[in-house]
């Protein structure tokens, strides 16, 4: 039988945490969604009802339609990169070497820093001029400096390269942990059977790694959507609209502009995309799952 004492306990934790969770997410939810149908600038009593004013305006701006398609291209590149690189990276993590502990520490780092911080070295990195590291390097070839966060699309594509930085090495201990957990019964097996390294690889390695690239890509899709910190420190969302995202036009419709309510109605949008896009790829990756295994 259960501790009555400990039953109790038990039920006033699950209750706290249930308003905790509650005061910090459901509510604020709400609000937002009530706010996208008023006019309210944030700080005046009165509240006007506009209807769906606001969520036409946002699609009408061209500012919205440039910030969402910003953070689907990122998401997408960075699922893609890190996802190629995290695997490879992984499998020299799990091989026996003396080093490997200090290649698992040394690229695991690279997700400890504030992302504020990884953003202000990477805009050092790709400074415009010859003080630039990256340009300074490519002067020592005879290369003019380059503006790397002003210049077509390299804004965006250095955004893409400081948070694959970032991110990857973290992700490859994600999928060194589903390395760690596969028997070596199907290793020997498949050397028994005369397949090549290549050919355990595809035939073994990868598709038992599916239940962590699931776990991964949603942790990328989810990051990748709701970046904010890095663009902002590498480009402050320029030049124009070309590296701003949704959660920085969000917070600058309502705190900067003091339109609570017209930003209110953009993450209430932005919020039913995430969870379109999860809810797709969450299956899309169960799917994987059960053809692959």
């Amino acid at each position: 039988m259960l501790n009555p004492r400990f039953f109790k306990k038990f039920t006033y934790f699950i209750i706290g945490a249930f308003l905790l969770y509650t005061v910090i997410l459901i509510v604020p939810i709400v609000l937002s969604f009530a706010y996208s149908f008023t006019n309210w600038d944030g700080y005046s009593k009165q509240i006007d009802f506009v209807g769906l004013k606001n969520y036409i305006r946002i699609f009408q701006s061209e500012a919205m339609m440039a910030a969402l398609g910003n953070s689907f291209v990122f998401c997408f590149f960075n699922a893609v990169i890190i996802t190629a690189l995290a695997i490879p990276l992984s499998l020299v993590f799990h091989a026996g070497f003396r080093i490997r502990n200090f290649l698992r520490s040394a690229f695991f780092f690279a997700s400890v820093p504030s992302v504020l911080i990884i953003g202000y070295i990477f805009q050092l990195f790709f400074g415009p001029t010859k003080n630039g590291v990256l340009n300074a390097l490519l002067g020592n070839l005879g290369i003019e400096p380059v503006k790397w966060l002003s210049k077509g699309l390299l804004p965006m594509v250095s955004i893409i390269i400081a948070n694959v930085w970032r991110l990857t090495g973290w992700h490859a201990c994600i999928y060194l942990a589903r390395l760690q957990g596969i028997s070596e019964e199907y290793y020997e097996a498949a050397k028994i059977d005369g397949a090549s390294g290549f050919a355990i690889f595809r035939y073994v390695t990868f598709p038992l790694l599916a239940p962590a690239m699931t776990i991964s890509m949603m942790l990328i899709i989810i990051d990748g959507l709701k970046i904010y910190a890095l663009p902002y420190a590498l480009t402050g969302g320029g030049p124009g609209y070309r590296t701003t995202f949704m959660t920085q036009l969000i917070i600058q419709t309502g705190i900067g502009e003091k339109m609570v309510g017209k930003s209110s109605a953009m993450a209430v949008v932005f919020f039913a995309v995430i969870l379109v896009v999860a809810v797709i790829q969450l299956r899309v990756s169960r799917k994987r799952e059960e053809n692959l295994c």
